[in-house]
């Protein structure tokens, strides 16, 4: 690290956790986000100020006027740009060390495993179950961690996919027609609550690329913010998960 970046980074380095090892792992680390909404907001911007070095950055949507009332990485002025350029302007502003990637298109099939294999770690902020179960098929193939995280209303929930055989993937936590069909579209959704889960997925993939701490593996944690409170699940691996009890 150069001076400028010790000064950037002081309060990371400060910490025993992480020190100048940890955010040399920060600064190294490529990460691919999925979804630049109320979710990748927060998660983009904490990552890029935290030096994170490389952010793919994917999103087929463009920036519109009801996103802003959460989506705290766009701007009114950037309303109808592709949210994966309107985010770039905003993290490069922030860090311009930080190098970003974009995608401004649906990631699928082949172009979404390519895209999650040469990423150090994901993480999931899309909105949707078709896409959350594709990413999560993506990840178990090619053994890169998972963060995920979906919010709605006053809700949210936040959990970490190693990857790693015998651990539980996405898939073992919603089966085959388990998914609720809710969307903030239709539902809604308090602005400040997608940055809260947005926040604990940026957590989580800091502490996953430095290698510290308990991760919120084989956890789901659950957020009720009307009566702002946590509860934690257990996950275990399914034994007949179409997606990891396959062998790849």
């Amino acid at each position: 690290m150069n001076d400028d970046q010790l000064l950037r980074y002081s309060r990371h380095i400060l910490l025993p956790e992480i020190g100048a090892e940890g955010q040399d792992r920060f600064l190294d680390a490529h990460v691919l986000i999925i979804g630049l909404g109320g979710l990748g907001s927060p998660v983009a911007s904490y990552l890029a100020a935290a030096g994170v070095g490389h952010l793919t950055l994917a999103d087929p949507d463009v920036v519109d006027l009801s996103n802003l009332q959460r989506q705290i990485v766009h701007t009114t002025e950037r309303i109808g740009e592709a949210k994966v350029t309107s985010a770039a302007k905003a993290l490069t502003a922030l860090n311009p060390d930080c190098r970003i990637d974009t995608i401004a298109e649906a990631l699928a099939g082949a172009a979404l495993q390519q895209a999650v294999d040469q990423a150090d770690l994901v993480l999931d902020c899309s909105d949707n179950f078709a896409t959350r179960f594709a990413i999560n098929a993506a990840s178990v193939a090619t053994r890169t961690p998972l963060v995920s995280g979906a919010a709605i209303r006053w809700e949210g929930q936040v959990s970490v996919f190693t990857g790693v055989p015998g651990d539980p993937c996405y898939r073992c936590l919603y089966g085959e027609g388990d998914e609720p069909e809710d969307t903030c579209t239709s539902n809604g959704v308090l602005a400040p609550v997608v940055g809260l889960i947005g926040c604990v997925q940026a957590t989580e993939a800091l502490k996953t690329l430095a290698g510290v701490g308990q991760a919120l593996s084989g956890r789901l944690l659950i957020l009720d913010a009307l009566h702002m409170q946590w509860r934690e699940l257990r996950l275990k691996a399914d034994p007949h998960c179409p997606v990891c009890s396959q062998p790849h």
